[in-house]
Protein backbone atom coordinates (compact mmCIF):
# COMPACT_ATOMS: atom_id res chain seq x y z
CA UNK A 1 0.00 0.00 0.00
CA UNK A 2 1.16 4.09 -0.94
CA UNK A 3 0.71 5.89 2.50
CA UNK A 4 1.38 9.38 0.05
CA UNK A 5 -2.10 8.01 -1.75
CA UNK A 6 -4.02 7.55 1.15
CA UNK A 7 -3.17 10.28 2.06
CA UNK A 8 -4.41 12.36 -1.26
CA UNK A 9 -8.11 10.79 -0.97
CA UNK A 10 -11.03 11.73 1.35
CA UNK A 11 -12.28 9.56 4.07
CA UNK A 12 -15.38 7.89 2.79
CA UNK A 13 -16.60 4.46 1.50
CA UNK A 14 -13.87 2.92 1.12
CA UNK A 15 -10.86 4.78 3.50
CA UNK A 16 -11.00 5.60 7.34
CA UNK A 17 -7.70 7.23 9.63
CA UNK A 18 -7.60 6.87 13.06
CA UNK A 19 -5.21 8.83 15.55
CA UNK A 20 -4.78 5.25 17.29
CA UNK A 21 -6.02 2.25 19.32
CA UNK A 22 -7.23 3.97 22.42
CA UNK A 23 -11.05 2.68 21.73
CA UNK A 24 -10.73 -0.55 19.76
CA UNK A 25 -14.49 -0.74 19.59
CA UNK A 26 -15.51 2.12 16.86
CA UNK A 27 -11.80 0.44 14.88
CA UNK A 28 -13.44 -3.00 14.68
CA UNK A 29 -17.03 -1.48 13.53
CA UNK A 30 -15.25 0.03 10.70
CA UNK A 31 -13.59 -3.35 9.88
CA UNK A 32 -16.60 -5.25 10.13
CA UNK A 33 -18.30 -2.49 8.10
CA UNK A 34 -15.67 -2.90 5.38
CA UNK A 35 -16.24 -6.01 5.23
CA UNK A 36 -19.75 -6.06 4.84
CA UNK A 37 -20.13 -3.35 2.36
CA UNK A 38 -17.47 -2.52 -0.37
CA UNK A 39 -14.07 -3.36 1.35
CA UNK A 40 -11.55 -0.66 2.81
CA UNK A 41 -8.58 0.32 4.23
CA UNK A 42 -8.18 1.72 8.02
CA UNK A 43 -5.03 3.30 8.39
CA UNK A 44 -4.03 4.11 11.87
CA UNK A 45 -1.18 6.41 13.31
CA UNK A 46 -3.10 9.34 11.42
CA UNK A 47 -4.96 12.08 12.88
CA UNK A 48 -8.32 12.15 10.63
CA UNK A 49 -9.37 15.77 10.32
CA UNK A 50 -6.09 17.10 10.11
CA UNK A 51 -4.29 14.08 8.25
CA UNK A 52 -1.33 14.78 10.34
CA UNK A 53 0.58 11.21 10.53
CA UNK A 54 1.78 10.83 14.48
CA UNK A 55 2.58 7.08 13.56
CA UNK A 56 2.17 4.86 16.16
CA UNK A 57 4.34 3.71 18.79
CA UNK A 58 5.55 -0.10 18.93
CA UNK A 59 4.00 -1.25 15.62
CA UNK A 60 4.41 -4.76 16.41
CA UNK A 61 3.28 -5.05 19.44
CA UNK A 62 -0.17 -3.09 17.61
CA UNK A 63 -0.62 -5.87 14.76
CA UNK A 64 -0.41 -8.52 16.77
CA UNK A 65 -2.95 -7.11 19.54
CA UNK A 66 -5.14 -5.48 16.82
CA UNK A 67 -5.16 -8.96 14.90
CA UNK A 68 -5.74 -11.15 18.54
CA UNK A 69 -8.87 -8.48 18.97
CA UNK A 70 -10.44 -8.89 15.43
CA UNK A 71 -10.24 -12.66 16.15
CA UNK A 72 -11.69 -12.81 19.53
CA UNK A 73 -14.35 -10.63 19.03
CA UNK A 74 -15.66 -10.25 15.35
CA UNK A 75 -17.78 -13.42 13.50
CA UNK A 76 -17.56 -15.29 11.53
CA UNK A 77 -14.25 -14.91 11.07
CA UNK A 78 -12.28 -12.27 9.57
CA UNK A 79 -8.85 -11.95 8.64
CA UNK A 80 -7.97 -8.83 6.72
CA UNK A 81 -4.23 -7.94 5.36
CA UNK A 82 -2.28 -5.99 8.17
CA UNK A 83 0.91 -3.96 6.86
CA UNK A 84 3.30 -1.27 8.90
CA UNK A 85 3.64 1.26 6.69
CA UNK A 86 7.04 3.64 7.00
CA UNK A 87 6.84 7.38 7.33
CA UNK A 88 9.71 9.54 8.13
CA UNK A 89 10.93 9.06 11.08
CA UNK A 90 8.01 7.02 12.25
CA UNK A 91 5.07 4.39 10.96
CA UNK A 92 2.12 3.61 10.84
CA UNK A 93 -0.52 0.39 10.54
CA UNK A 94 -2.97 -0.43 7.38
CA UNK A 95 -5.67 -2.44 7.72
CA UNK A 96 -7.14 -3.58 4.46
CA UNK A 97 -10.61 -5.41 4.35
CA UNK A 98 -11.89 -7.19 1.47
CA UNK A 99 -15.22 -7.55 0.91
CA UNK A 100 -16.33 -10.87 2.36
CA UNK A 101 -17.98 -13.84 1.03
CA UNK A 102 -19.19 -14.48 5.10
CA UNK A 103 -21.40 -11.49 5.27
CA UNK A 104 -22.68 -10.79 7.66
CA UNK A 105 -20.15 -10.29 10.04
CA UNK A 106 -20.65 -8.81 13.10
CA UNK A 107 -19.27 -7.58 17.12
CA UNK A 108 -20.08 -10.80 19.33
CA UNK A 109 -20.18 -8.51 22.41
CA UNK A 110 -23.46 -7.46 20.70
CA UNK A 111 -25.06 -10.05 19.15
CA UNK A 112 -26.18 -11.13 15.48
CA UNK A 113 -28.67 -8.44 16.01
CA UNK A 114 -27.46 -5.59 17.35
CA UNK A 115 -23.34 -6.11 15.99
CA UNK A 116 -23.98 -5.93 12.32
CA UNK A 117 -22.20 -2.49 10.75
CA UNK A 118 -22.57 -0.93 7.27
CA UNK A 119 -20.46 1.23 5.58
CA UNK A 120 -22.66 4.71 4.38
CA UNK A 121 -20.01 7.35 3.46
CA UNK A 122 -17.58 7.94 6.17
CA UNK A 123 -19.94 6.77 8.72
CA UNK A 124 -20.13 3.01 10.36
CA UNK A 125 -24.26 2.45 10.30
CA UNK A 126 -25.81 -0.61 12.49
CA UNK A 127 -27.70 -2.76 10.09
CA UNK A 128 -31.22 -3.18 10.63
CA UNK A 129 -33.43 -6.56 9.89
CA UNK A 130 -34.02 -5.99 7.04
CA UNK A 131 -30.57 -5.15 5.76
CA UNK A 132 -29.38 -7.74 7.66
CA UNK A 133 -31.23 -10.37 5.62
CA UNK A 134 -30.51 -8.48 2.32
CA UNK A 135 -26.47 -9.38 3.82
CA UNK A 136 -27.11 -12.76 3.50
CA UNK A 137 -29.02 -12.89 0.51
CA UNK A 138 -26.02 -11.54 -1.10
CA UNK A 139 -23.69 -13.88 0.26
CA UNK A 140 -26.10 -16.75 -0.80
CA UNK A 141 -26.14 -15.08 -4.25
CA UNK A 142 -29.68 -15.02 -3.90
CA UNK A 143 -31.85 -12.21 -4.90
CA UNK A 144 -35.08 -10.63 -2.98
CA UNK A 145 -37.18 -10.35 -5.85
CA UNK A 146 -36.67 -13.87 -7.16
CA UNK A 147 -38.17 -15.31 -3.66
CA UNK A 148 -41.34 -17.66 -3.66
CA UNK A 149 -44.71 -15.90 -2.37
CA UNK A 150 -46.34 -19.11 -1.41
CA UNK A 151 -49.31 -18.01 0.43
CA UNK A 152 -50.28 -16.80 -3.38
CA UNK A 153 -51.29 -18.82 -6.50
CA UNK A 154 -50.40 -18.07 -10.17
CA UNK A 155 -53.88 -16.19 -10.19
CA UNK A 156 -52.54 -13.14 -8.00
CA UNK A 157 -50.93 -12.15 -11.16
CA UNK A 158 -52.43 -9.91 -13.29
CA UNK A 159 -51.51 -12.17 -16.68
CA UNK A 160 -53.52 -8.98 -18.91
CA UNK A 161 -51.77 -6.06 -17.28
CA UNK A 162 -48.60 -8.02 -17.94
CA UNK A 163 -49.68 -8.55 -21.63
CA UNK A 164 -50.41 -5.13 -22.21
CA UNK A 165 -47.24 -3.80 -21.16
CA UNK A 166 -45.75 -6.53 -23.53
CA UNK A 167 -47.69 -5.67 -26.41
CA UNK A 168 -45.96 -3.25 -28.08
CA UNK A 169 -42.41 -5.43 -28.16
CA UNK A 170 -44.35 -9.38 -28.71
CA UNK A 171 -47.34 -11.21 -27.52
CA UNK A 172 -46.71 -12.39 -23.87
CA UNK A 173 -47.80 -16.45 -23.17
CA UNK A 174 -48.87 -18.18 -20.01
CA UNK A 175 -45.47 -20.23 -20.19
CA UNK A 176 -43.07 -16.57 -20.43
CA UNK A 177 -44.00 -16.04 -16.85
CA UNK A 178 -42.12 -18.62 -15.73
CA UNK A 179 -39.31 -17.98 -18.27
CA UNK A 180 -39.47 -14.61 -16.86
CA UNK A 181 -39.14 -15.43 -13.38
CA UNK A 182 -42.74 -13.85 -12.68
CA UNK A 183 -44.11 -17.16 -11.59
CA UNK A 184 -41.84 -19.84 -9.99
CA UNK A 185 -42.30 -23.52 -8.91
CA UNK A 186 -43.14 -24.31 -5.16
CA UNK A 187 -43.70 -27.64 -2.98
CA UNK A 188 -45.20 -28.55 -6.67
CA UNK A 189 -47.47 -25.56 -7.29
CA UNK A 190 -47.15 -22.65 -9.34
CA UNK A 191 -46.68 -19.47 -6.91
CA UNK A 192 -45.77 -15.39 -7.94
CA UNK A 193 -41.87 -14.45 -7.16
CA UNK A 194 -41.67 -11.26 -5.32
CA UNK A 195 -40.59 -9.79 -8.55
CA UNK A 196 -43.73 -10.98 -10.36
CA UNK A 197 -46.10 -9.41 -7.50
CA UNK A 198 -43.89 -5.86 -7.45
CA UNK A 199 -44.53 -5.57 -11.68
CA UNK A 200 -47.90 -7.16 -11.95
CA UNK A 201 -49.67 -8.39 -8.85
CA UNK A 202 -53.02 -7.93 -8.22
CA UNK A 203 -52.93 -6.46 -4.81
CA UNK A 204 -49.60 -5.67 -5.21
CA UNK A 205 -49.97 -2.58 -2.11
CA UNK A 206 -51.11 -5.10 0.15
CA UNK A 207 -47.98 -7.20 0.05
CA UNK A 208 -45.69 -4.10 -0.43
CA UNK A 209 -47.59 -0.80 0.38
CA UNK A 210 -44.06 1.62 -0.48
CA UNK A 211 -43.92 0.02 -4.08
CA UNK A 212 -44.81 3.07 -5.54
CA UNK A 213 -43.47 7.08 -6.57
CA UNK A 214 -44.22 10.05 -4.79
CA UNK A 215 -43.64 12.96 -6.95
CA UNK A 216 -43.49 16.47 -5.85
CA UNK A 217 -42.93 20.06 -7.28
CA UNK A 218 -41.22 22.75 -4.70
CA UNK A 219 -41.02 26.17 -5.39
CA UNK A 220 -37.42 27.18 -4.80
CA UNK A 221 -34.59 24.74 -3.52
CA UNK A 222 -36.09 23.32 -0.69
CA UNK A 223 -39.30 21.25 0.60
CA UNK A 224 -40.88 24.60 2.63
CA UNK A 225 -43.11 25.15 -0.23
CA UNK A 226 -44.80 22.61 -2.62
CA UNK A 227 -46.47 23.27 -5.40
CA UNK A 228 -47.78 20.16 -7.11
CA UNK A 229 -47.75 16.58 -5.76
CA UNK A 230 -48.57 13.38 -7.48
CA UNK A 231 -48.74 9.67 -5.74
CA UNK A 232 -48.07 7.47 -8.76
CA UNK A 233 -49.55 3.63 -7.82
CA UNK A 234 -49.55 2.21 -11.14
CA UNK A 235 -47.63 -1.06 -11.95
CA UNK A 236 -43.67 -0.21 -12.49
CA UNK A 237 -43.26 0.02 -16.05
CA UNK A 238 -46.37 2.33 -16.84
CA UNK A 239 -45.42 4.42 -13.33
CA UNK A 240 -41.95 5.21 -14.81
CA UNK A 241 -43.80 6.89 -17.89
CA UNK A 242 -45.65 8.73 -15.42
CA UNK A 243 -43.30 9.93 -13.11
CA UNK A 244 -41.19 10.97 -16.34
CA UNK A 245 -43.87 12.94 -17.46
CA UNK A 246 -44.55 14.79 -14.00
CA UNK A 247 -41.04 15.57 -14.81
CA UNK A 248 -41.63 16.75 -18.12
CA UNK A 249 -44.54 18.69 -16.95
CA UNK A 250 -42.98 20.94 -14.72
CA UNK A 251 -38.84 21.16 -15.44
CA UNK A 252 -38.27 20.19 -19.14
CA UNK A 253 -40.29 23.29 -20.27
CA UNK A 254 -38.87 26.66 -19.59
CA UNK A 255 -39.00 30.26 -21.55
CA UNK A 256 -36.48 31.81 -22.98
CA UNK A 257 -37.48 35.56 -24.01
CA UNK A 258 -35.38 36.71 -27.27
CA UNK A 259 -34.93 39.83 -28.94
CA UNK A 260 -37.82 38.97 -31.18
CA UNK A 261 -39.55 36.10 -29.97
CA UNK A 262 -40.71 33.39 -27.27
CA UNK A 263 -38.57 30.19 -27.35
CA UNK A 264 -38.82 27.04 -25.45
CA UNK A 265 -36.26 25.83 -23.54
CA UNK A 266 -35.75 22.16 -22.01
CA UNK A 267 -33.68 22.68 -18.51
CA UNK A 268 -33.09 18.57 -18.02
CA UNK A 269 -32.11 16.58 -20.86
CA UNK A 270 -35.02 14.09 -21.07
CA UNK A 271 -32.19 11.16 -21.42
CA UNK A 272 -30.80 11.43 -18.00
CA UNK A 273 -34.09 11.85 -16.37
CA UNK A 274 -35.37 8.41 -17.53
CA UNK A 275 -32.40 7.02 -16.90
CA UNK A 276 -32.76 7.91 -13.39
CA UNK A 277 -35.77 6.89 -13.15
CA UNK A 278 -35.60 3.75 -14.80
CA UNK A 279 -32.57 3.11 -12.38
CA UNK A 280 -34.59 3.81 -9.22
CA UNK A 281 -37.28 1.85 -9.92
CA UNK A 282 -35.01 -1.08 -11.07
CA UNK A 283 -32.81 -1.17 -8.32
CA UNK A 284 -34.68 -0.11 -4.97
CA UNK A 285 -34.86 -2.14 -1.88
CA UNK A 286 -38.56 -3.39 -1.81
CA UNK A 287 -37.95 -5.34 1.75
CA UNK A 288 -36.97 -1.48 3.26
CA UNK A 289 -40.17 -0.18 4.53
CA UNK A 290 -40.88 2.95 5.61
CA UNK A 291 -41.33 5.04 2.19
CA UNK A 292 -41.36 5.20 -1.57
CA UNK A 293 -39.45 6.30 -4.35
CA UNK A 294 -39.13 10.11 -4.93
CA UNK A 295 -39.05 12.70 -7.23
CA UNK A 296 -38.56 16.04 -5.92
CA UNK A 297 -38.28 18.95 -8.51
CA UNK A 298 -36.85 22.28 -7.46
CA UNK A 299 -36.22 25.53 -9.06
CA UNK A 300 -32.58 24.26 -9.49
CA UNK A 301 -32.05 20.76 -9.56
CA UNK A 302 -33.85 17.22 -9.60
CA UNK A 303 -33.74 15.16 -7.09
CA UNK A 304 -34.46 11.10 -7.14
CA UNK A 305 -34.35 8.98 -4.29
CA UNK A 306 -34.67 5.37 -3.87
CA UNK A 307 -34.29 3.00 -0.77
CA UNK A 308 -31.33 0.73 0.01
CA UNK A 309 -28.32 1.40 -0.58
CA UNK A 310 -26.02 0.56 -3.16
CA UNK A 311 -25.89 -3.45 -3.49
CA UNK A 312 -22.94 -4.43 -1.44
CA UNK A 313 -19.22 -4.28 -2.98
CA UNK A 314 -20.15 -1.52 -5.11
CA UNK A 315 -18.94 1.94 -4.51
CA UNK A 316 -20.09 5.40 -6.13
CA UNK A 317 -16.68 5.39 -7.94
CA UNK A 318 -17.56 2.21 -9.49
CA UNK A 319 -20.92 3.35 -11.13
CA UNK A 320 -18.91 6.11 -12.69
CA UNK A 321 -16.74 3.42 -14.02
CA UNK A 322 -19.91 1.43 -16.03
CA UNK A 323 -19.66 -1.46 -12.87
CA UNK A 324 -23.22 -2.08 -11.99
CA UNK A 325 -24.44 -5.16 -9.70
CA UNK A 326 -28.27 -5.98 -10.42
CA UNK A 327 -30.77 -6.04 -6.82
CA UNK A 328 -33.57 -7.09 -8.26
CA UNK A 329 -32.71 -9.95 -11.24
CA UNK A 330 -36.56 -10.60 -12.31
CA UNK A 331 -36.93 -6.37 -12.31
CA UNK A 332 -34.03 -6.14 -14.80
CA UNK A 333 -35.38 -8.90 -16.72
CA UNK A 334 -38.30 -7.85 -17.48
CA UNK A 335 -37.57 -4.34 -18.02
CA UNK A 336 -34.53 -5.60 -20.45
CA UNK A 337 -37.43 -7.71 -22.42
CA UNK A 338 -39.38 -4.46 -22.76
CA UNK A 339 -36.69 -2.32 -24.23
CA UNK A 340 -36.72 -0.19 -21.11
CA UNK A 341 -33.04 -1.55 -19.99
CA UNK A 342 -30.42 -1.49 -22.84
CA UNK A 343 -27.50 -2.78 -21.15
CA UNK A 344 -26.62 -3.20 -17.13
CA UNK A 345 -23.79 -0.83 -16.25
CA UNK A 346 -23.81 2.03 -18.92
CA UNK A 347 -27.33 3.97 -17.42
CA UNK A 348 -24.95 6.32 -15.07
CA UNK A 349 -22.57 6.89 -18.05
CA UNK A 350 -25.31 7.93 -20.05
CA UNK A 351 -26.88 10.09 -17.58
CA UNK A 352 -23.24 11.62 -17.16
CA UNK A 353 -22.93 12.19 -20.86
CA UNK A 354 -26.48 13.96 -21.69
CA UNK A 355 -25.93 16.24 -19.13
CA UNK A 356 -22.65 17.34 -20.56
CA UNK A 357 -23.87 17.55 -23.65
CA UNK A 358 -26.23 19.81 -22.63
CA UNK A 359 -24.02 21.84 -20.66
CA UNK A 360 -25.02 20.69 -17.16
CA UNK A 361 -22.77 19.57 -14.31
CA UNK A 362 -22.15 16.05 -14.45
CA UNK A 363 -25.46 13.87 -11.87
CA UNK A 364 -24.39 13.41 -8.08
CA UNK A 365 -24.48 10.38 -6.56
CA UNK A 366 -25.37 9.81 -3.08
CA UNK A 367 -25.86 7.35 -0.42
CA UNK A 368 -28.06 8.74 2.30
CA UNK A 369 -28.78 7.25 5.06
CA UNK A 370 -30.07 3.74 3.84
CA UNK A 371 -31.58 5.38 0.25
CA UNK A 372 -29.81 6.35 -2.56
CA UNK A 373 -30.13 9.57 -4.59
CA UNK A 374 -29.60 10.99 -7.78
CA UNK A 375 -29.26 15.00 -8.14
CA UNK A 376 -29.47 16.30 -11.71
CA UNK A 377 -29.13 20.28 -12.04
CA UNK A 378 -30.51 22.56 -14.01
CA UNK A 379 -28.08 25.24 -13.69
CA UNK A 380 -25.54 25.17 -16.83
CA UNK A 381 -21.93 25.47 -16.52
CA UNK A 382 -21.37 25.57 -20.52
CA UNK A 383 -22.87 25.46 -23.66
CA UNK A 384 -24.59 22.70 -25.30
CA UNK A 385 -22.13 20.58 -27.20
CA UNK A 386 -23.04 19.93 -30.98
CA UNK A 387 -21.22 19.19 -33.89
CA UNK A 388 -22.24 20.42 -37.59
CA UNK A 389 -24.58 17.91 -38.62
CA UNK A 390 -26.64 18.81 -35.30
CA UNK A 391 -26.14 22.53 -35.69
CA UNK A 392 -27.42 22.05 -39.41
CA UNK A 393 -30.47 20.21 -38.24
CA UNK A 394 -31.04 22.78 -35.34
CA UNK A 395 -30.36 25.42 -38.32
CA UNK A 396 -33.27 23.80 -40.44
CA UNK A 397 -35.92 24.05 -37.86
CA UNK A 398 -35.18 27.51 -37.20
CA UNK A 399 -37.65 30.19 -36.79
CA UNK A 400 -40.73 27.63 -35.38
CA UNK A 401 -40.79 25.63 -38.50
CA UNK A 402 -41.87 22.05 -38.17
CA UNK A 403 -40.03 19.53 -40.62
CA UNK A 404 -40.89 16.05 -41.82
CA UNK A 405 -37.48 13.58 -41.74
CA UNK A 406 -37.29 13.75 -45.12
CA UNK A 407 -37.37 17.64 -45.71
CA UNK A 408 -34.79 17.48 -42.84
CA UNK A 409 -32.41 14.71 -44.23
CA UNK A 410 -33.20 17.10 -47.61
CA UNK A 411 -31.44 20.23 -46.15
CA UNK A 412 -28.36 18.68 -44.13
CA UNK A 413 -27.77 15.98 -47.55
CA UNK A 414 -28.06 12.67 -45.26
CA UNK A 415 -30.23 9.71 -45.84
CA UNK A 416 -33.57 9.44 -43.80
CA UNK A 417 -32.42 6.33 -41.75
CA UNK A 418 -29.18 8.59 -40.75
CA UNK A 419 -31.29 11.90 -39.67
CA UNK A 420 -33.83 10.00 -37.80
CA UNK A 421 -30.96 8.86 -35.99
CA UNK A 422 -29.60 12.16 -35.46
CA UNK A 423 -32.87 12.88 -34.74
CA UNK A 424 -33.63 10.55 -32.05
CA UNK A 425 -30.21 11.57 -30.00
CA UNK A 426 -31.62 15.49 -30.14
CA UNK A 427 -35.06 14.66 -28.86
CA UNK A 428 -33.15 12.50 -26.37
CA UNK A 429 -30.72 15.84 -25.55
CA UNK A 430 -33.99 18.26 -25.42
CA UNK A 431 -32.78 20.15 -27.99
CA UNK A 432 -35.43 19.15 -30.72
CA UNK A 433 -39.14 17.99 -30.39
CA UNK A 434 -41.34 15.61 -32.04
CA UNK A 435 -44.70 15.55 -32.53
CA UNK A 436 -47.12 12.88 -34.24
CA UNK A 437 -49.17 10.25 -32.73
CA UNK A 438 -46.01 7.80 -32.74
CA UNK A 439 -42.65 6.57 -33.26
CA UNK A 440 -43.98 5.53 -36.34
CA UNK A 441 -46.20 7.95 -37.72
CA UNK A 442 -44.64 8.82 -41.27
CA UNK A 443 -45.96 12.28 -40.85
CA UNK A 444 -44.87 13.19 -37.60
CA UNK A 445 -42.99 16.85 -37.67
CA UNK A 446 -39.85 17.94 -35.41
CA UNK A 447 -39.61 21.18 -34.25
CA UNK A 448 -36.75 22.95 -32.62
CA UNK A 449 -37.27 23.03 -28.59
CA UNK A 450 -34.07 25.40 -27.74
Amino acid sequence: MDLVELLKRPEGKTLEFKRDLSTPEGALRTIVAFANTAGGTLVLGVEDKSRHVRGVRDPLDLEERLANLISDLVAPRLVPELEILPWRRTQVLAVQVHPSPSRPHYLRREGREGGVYVRVGSTNRRADRELIEELGRFARGEAFDERPMPELDSEALDFRAASESFAPVRKLTRSDLETLRLLTSHQGRKVPTVGGMLLFGRDRERHFPDAWIQAGRFQGADRSRIVDRAEIRSFPARAIEEAIAFVHKHALHGAEIGAVRRRERWSLPPLAVREAVINAVAHTHYAQRGAPIRVAIFDDRLEIENPGLLPFGLTIEDLHRGISKLRNRVIGRVFHALGLIEQWGSGVQRMAAACRDAGLPEPVFEELGTRFRVTISTRPIARPTLDETDQAILNALAHGVGRLTSEIAHAIHLTPRATRTRLARLVERGLVREIGTGPQDPKRRYFRAE
